[in-house]
């Protein structure tokens, strides 16, 4: 097994990208195994069964599957940001966005996906969700304070596929801090470290190579 830790990514995948921007901001090196999910390779499922991105293969073997683990075992590691410095109020906008506003994401922009989503009824709760953002970044730069922490980096990858689904829609939304907000976290040099076009790491176990 290689001496670094793995990491299995898909480069669209909001949780992989947040977990690729801890794994950054900390310096953690890591063997970088990009993947097509329609095509996932063998040693991704022999990890992590459940066949997400990211996953995360520790030198001994340990396996973190879930991106906000990830996040927190590359802070615990090294955080020069500090991001974990904040409030619980703070760290409860993670847990809204990996369920409310995750569930009404996924029936806007896949109402195909799920008998009787009504797109425009996910947006328009989405967009309620977001009023909180919005509440918080009157007030300051970033959600917890005038610095980035954990929960701009945890949420912001899930609003920006969100953005993405209806841009004239997100446009007109009643969301102005929001969306500067975002814009400014798009355009930072870490996202684009951590965006970086990959070529599709080849399974040996798909390739038949010995």
């Amino acid at each position: 097994m290689t001496s670094l830790p793995i990491l299995y990514s898909f480069r669209r995948c909001p949780y992989a990208m947040r977990a690729r921007m801890a794994l950054h901001v900390a310096d953690v090196a890591v063997e970088h195994r990009e993947v097509a999910l329609r095509a996932k390779p063998p040693a991704l499922l022999a990890a992590s069964p459940k066949g997400t991105v990211p996953v995360l293969v520790l030198p001994n073997g340990t396996v973190i599957d879930e991106s906000i683990a990830i996040m927190h075992w590359a802070l615990d590691r090294h955080d020069p940001d500090n991001w974990r410095d904040q409030d619980a109020a703070a760290d409860a906008l993670i847990a809204t966005n990996d369920g409310a506003f995750k569930y009404h994401l996924d029936r806007m922009k896949y109402a195909d996906r799920y008998a009787g989503a009504d797109p425009l009824a996910h947006r328009t709760a989405a967009i309620a969700i977001l009023g909180e953002h919005e509440r918080r970044l009157a007030a300051n730069a970033h959600l917890a304070g005038v610095h980035p922490r954990l929960a701009d980096i945890a949420t912001f990858p899930f609003i920006r596929q969100f953005a993405r689904a209806d841009d004239a829609g997100w446009q007109a939304s009643p969301l102005p801090h929001v969306r500067r907000w975002l814009e400014r976290l798009i355009d930072t040099p870490r996202f684009a470290a951590i965006m970086q076009r990959r070529d599709l790491w080849v399974d040996p176990q798909q390739s038949g190579t010995p």
